[in-house]
């Protein structure tokens, strides 16, 4: 710290009960509180001649803060940066995926110093993977009323603006597939600060039994989930990696029996992957292994009569209970292709099928960022370097809308090792559309029914594709609780 202790010029005198170290860099005395009797505060206390004999250290765990020598050991036990114990929905790398050594290679070089030749032979592969793919997705593009007075607000600016668009598209979508509504439990993958969920509770009105899970690895400022107080909807935020997030341990789904739907705006690359897996895999595939009794038999068990009655109506009990499932859907809405991850990736039995596989995808995944570099002339090397700029500074980014390179004008001829604006922009929506394919495969193969969809205009978010899954055998919204 630049600061010196109190000497004969500092002007002005500390406030009563503060600390009496005059910081030199800030011009003023230390504002800390002081213990009864003391005239420092514990950081500054080395400063006092009656503390002189008292060493003070940085804290091991964070040396953000130091700590009295002779206390070091009481400290580190009550320290806010001692490890704490895990939660029991915490199961490290439950969601990861197999680990594949073997396949990775040690060591891959950026896509600016690959040579013309290895670059064209990449672009081939991915031409030829995606031939039969449809580029063109279908626009999806809604509103709901929850977000009308929001939306119309005068107040807000255009970046509020954009982002309550997205959000009504994404409630509008939801309510398309018959997910909003009451009796189930809705997980936020990425949350935020908790902003979807929010105006889903406000769009359920006051929908029965609904409970909110916000998952987010990262404490995050200025939450709005704690300002709901309605009696039939519970939040709860859980802090936690996707990747060690075990559903079936939390106990409002290993009791409550909701059915879950998963939700996400721009979640982001490899926790997208995670989520899906944390959702189909982990929770669903998993559910059936909790229970020795007959789903059919324990369906029966749960329903009342008036509810028995509903369902002989429309069909025999039987053939409803076959049809439930814990995840009623999902809808997320995609962002940052370029941050995925090999192993965690859910299409890998697509990609190899394909004749590809961890190379190649490391290639497509950095490439598909050219998708969203905007419209500035590019070189290779140039958008590489600086997508990986870009990539850091994002980490702790909500929302990831623009997704604009920005970098230096150079050339765009049909030189060697260049590609123009136009052809980098196509090759990187085909890398994106071909991950999200394997996506697409996955959920297919795990008994959902999933689609891709632009749900929001490009003006408002480059990040503009919505995945989209309901089960196969999925019964209506008003009996899967």
């Amino acid at each position: 710290m630049a600061a010196s202790a109190p000497t004969q010029s500092a002007t002005g005198f500390p406030a009563e009960g503060r600390c009496s170290y005059y910081v030199e860099k800030k011009k003023r005395f230390c504002r800390m509180v002081v213990a009864a009797g003391k005239r420092f505060c514990g950081e500054h206390a080395g400063a006092a001649e009656e503390e002189n004999a008292r060493k003070r250290i940085l804290c091991p765990l964070d040396p953000k803060h130091t700590v009295y020598e002779d206390q070091l050991a009481k400290h580190l036990k009550k320290c806010n940066s001692r490890e704490k114990p895990k939660p029991d929905f915490f199961i490290q790398d439950i969601n990861a995926g197999l680990k594949d050594e073997t396949e990775i290679p040690e060591q891959l070089v950026p896509i600016s110093s690959l040579s013309e030749e290895q670059l064209e032979n990449l672009i081939k592969k991915l031409r030829k993977a995606s031939k039969d793919l449809n580029s063109t997705l279908e626009d999806h593009i809604m509103s709901h009323p929850a977000l009308h007075d929001a939306l119309n607000d005068p107040k807000n600016g255009d970046s509020a603006v954009k982002h309550l668009k997205q959000q009504a598209s994404l409630l509008g979508n939801i309510e398309k597939l018959k997910l909003l509504g009451p009796r189930r439990c809705f997980v936020e993958f990425g949350a935020g600060k908790g902003k979807l969920s929010h105006w889903v509770d406000i769009a359920l009105k006051d929908a029965e039994k609904v409970h909110f899970i916000l998952v987010e690895k990262v404490t995050t400022r200025f939450k709005v989930d704690g300002k709901h107080r309605k009696k039939n909807s519970v939040f709860e935020r859980l802090q936690i990696d996707i990747q060690h997030l075990c559903l079936n341990k939390i106990p409002v789904l290993r009791e409550g029996r909701l059915p879950v739907v998963g939700i996400g705006k721009h979640l982001c690359g490899v926790a997208t992957d995670l989520a899906l897996r944390c959702l189909v895999e982990t929770y669903a595939a998993s559910y059936e292994e909790r229970n020795e009794e007959p789903l059919a038999k324990r369906i029966k068990n749960d329903k009342t009569e008036k509810e028995i009655n509903t369902l002989t109506k429309e069909g025999s009990e039987k053939n409803v209970a076959e049809k439930w499932t814990p995840v009623a859907g999902i809808v997320i809405a995609l962002c940052c292709h370029h941050r995925c991850d090999w192993r965690h990736y859910v299409g890998k039995e697509y990609f190899r099928a394909l004749g590809l596989g961890a190379v190649e995808f490391h290639y497509f995944q950095r490439m598909s960022s050219w998708a969203t570099c905007g419209m500035q002339k590019t070189s290779l090397e140039t958008s590489d370097i600086t997508t990986k700029r870009k990539d850091d500074q994002n980490d702790d980014n909500e929302e990831h809308d623009s997704g604009e390179c920005r970098i230096t004008d150079e050339s765009t001829d049909s030189l060697p090792g260049l590609l123009t604006v136009e052809e980098k922009k196509k090759i990187g929506h085909l890398c994106k559309l071909l991950i999200d394919q394997g996506r697409i495969q996955y959920l297919e193969q795990k008994g959902f029914n999933p689609a891709l969809q632009y749900y929001t205009d490009p003006l408002v978010s480059l990040e503009n594709v919505l995945l989209t899954a309901l089960p196969i055998h999925s019964s209506s919204p008003e009996t899967t609780a």
